[in-house]
């Protein structure tokens, strides 16, 4: 896709990894909303299509191809739809699809995985938690993502296995200074969770948490909490977190409890930073193959992904709002997916809701 601006506009050129399932449809979604929002702000996208995870290994044999790696390394950012599948499952581990996802994390240096965690009141009653715990919810969730358990040395012998929870110090520097970042933007409060009463790299964690945000946010609150007690603070008491900071694994699972506060995984974006404005955004939803094709996924979680990538890699932040709004404005008025109500409507409704309010608050502003 190549959405050309007028010569004295600016152009943006992001990679698309659109992947497997439902990652096509929602990415297609998202082009339909780019191009809007291109046009009533005056930017331009170029969009280069890349391969990665099972479509790849279909086409190349290779879940991440090195030319979707080259690729990406000259974008600005990279939006990628969704990866795996019951397809694949007899592939040798390092030949999954999934092994792609994790190693365009590691290619490409994209250690901080930020999941916004937002309630809205139209969608109270679609999460499990009381609606009274639900008020004021923000929370936003950084996860380390290129380190710990994922990434370290695997072994099996017979019945025994090995997996290797392994962390340095700058790698747990650098995404403190992200976090201590982000709080000094927000509430200036950071949650550090861990398991440092019975691990060795959590004690680690500790030990450099409190040094990095003494010396270098030292108007920022730091706490520690087990992770244990984070999961169940997470749904009795949500409200009370401002910016969580955690490690890869503790991060995965956490993330995913606190999707239920929003009522569905199809309404969480996420961003995976590296050191700068590059980044790689998506939907935490998966690619949920059993609805692909039928033209019912929840479209929103890739939406809300554009508009962390038009926030935080492009600068495009009034484009970024605007798509905001007409989210949440969507929900107000009842434009709801079919995982949230029966009579849900699909995704390409969904993106013609959108639209149509982005479109509509351009006109209105003209006229104002």
């Amino acid at each position: 896709m190549s959405n050309a601006a007028p010569a004295d506009n600016h152009q943006h050129r992001i990679v698309a990894v659109p992947g497997d399932g439902v990652g096509p449809e929602v990415y297609a979604s998202a082009c339909t909303v780019l191009d809007v929002l291109s046009s009533r702000f005056g930017f331009g996208i170029d969009i280069d299509e890349q391969l990665i995870g099972g479509a790849a290994i279909d086409a190349t044999g290779n879940p991440l191809p090195d030319e979707t790696v080259a690729a990406c390394r000259d974008a600005k950012a990279v939006l990628l739809g969704a990866v795996g599948g019951p397809k694949w499952d007899a592939q040798p581990r390092e030949l999954r699809p999934e092994r792609g996802l994790l190693r365009i994390r590691s290619e490409l240096g994209l250690y901080c995985n930020l999941r916004p965690i937002v309630t809205h009141p139209t969608l109270h009653r679609f999460s499990p938690v009381r609606p009274e715990r639900l008020d004021g919810v923000n929370v936003m969730i950084v996860r380390e993502l290129t380190g710990g358990i994922y990434f370290g040395e695997k072994r099996r012998e017979g019945d025994v296995a090995e997996d290797v929870c392994r962390y340095t110090a700058d790698e747990i520097t650098r995404v403190t200074r992200q976090a201590g970042r982000l709080a000094m933007q927000r509430d200036r409060r950071i949650v550090q969770v861990d398991k440092s009463n019975v691990i060795e790299t959590s004690r680690l964690w500790r030990e450099v948490t409190e040094r990095v945000i003494g010396e270098e946010f030292p108007e920022v609150s730091l706490e520690h909490l087990y992770v244990d007690a984070a999961a169940m603070h997470l749904l009795s008491k949500p409200a009370s977190f401002d910016v969580m900071l955690t490690e890869n694994l503790f991060g995965d699972i956490l993330s995913d409890e606190a999707s239920m506060l929003c009522g569905s995984m199809g309404l969480l974006p996420s961003a995976s930073l590296a050191d700068g404005d590059f980044g790689l955004y998506e939907p935490v939803h998966g690619s949920a193959p059993d609805i692909a094709g039928q033209g019912i996924a929840n479209p929103y979680a890739m939406l809300l992904s554009i508009a962390m990538m038009l926030r935080l890699s492009l600068h495009e932040t009034e484009a970024a709002d605007a798509l905001d709004s007409a989210i949440t404005d969507c929900w107000s008025d009842g434009v709801l997916t079919l995982d949230l109500v029966p009579e849900g409507v699909g995704t390409e409704a969904v993106t013609e809701a959108v639209c149509r309010r982005l479109t509509g608050a351009a006109a209105a502003s003209r006229t104002a």
